[in-house]
């Protein structure tokens, strides 16, 4: 969803810029690994777990559980949910990248995040979906996956981990 404009707005006009709504995915192997994909559209080794927006008249547990199949090709049926935040988590995009992500729409991005518990083979994940997000996938640890995040997501994944520390055997 890129945009040609390359005029970076003024920092007023981006503070006024509503948050885009979306959901995030922490999903859970048995080794309380978390999910973590690669994505293919970043010129660095930038790696998330699975986000996406909420369509209109879509609840965000509904949003989640879709997002789940179009980014991992994972079904519901192979995952429970364990916890959904307590809150909505928001993160402002970088000033340069406002104009040109979502049409110039958003300042960022309001998320609220599942806890999710896969229950299947790792043969059940496939990321070659029809609009892929990620080159390759892997279970990591959450202190590693805070330090290979886009620096501007770091605060939001470790506060998501500190909400669902007991979740990670903590």
């Amino acid at each position: 969803m890129k945009n040609s404009s390359s005029k970076v707005p003024s920092d007023a006009e981006i503070d006024a810029l509503p948050y885009r709504p979306c959901v995030g995915l922490m999903i859970l192997n048995p080794q309380n690994r978390v999910f973590a994909g690669q994505r293919n559209d970043s010129s660095f080794d930038a790696w998330q777990m699975p986000q996406g927006g909420i369509d209109p008249g879509e609840t965000p547990r509904t949003a989640a559980l879709r997002e789940l199949g179009e980014e991992t090709g994972i079904t519901g049926a192979n995952v429970e949910i364990l916890r959904e935040s307590g809150d909505w988590l928001a993160y402002d995009l970088p000033r340069e990248l406002v104009p040109k992500l979502w049409k110039g729409r958003y300042r960022g991005q309001k998320q609220r995040w599942f806890a999710l518990r896969f229950m299947a083979p790792d043969s059940a994940i496939n990321i070659a979906t029809e609009e892929p997000e990620f080159i390759r996938w892997t279970w990591m640890a959450p202190g590693a996956l805070v330090e290979r995040i886009v620096p501007f997501k770091r605060d939001i994944y470790a506060r998501i981990f500190d909400e669902f520390h007991d979740l990670l055997g903590g």
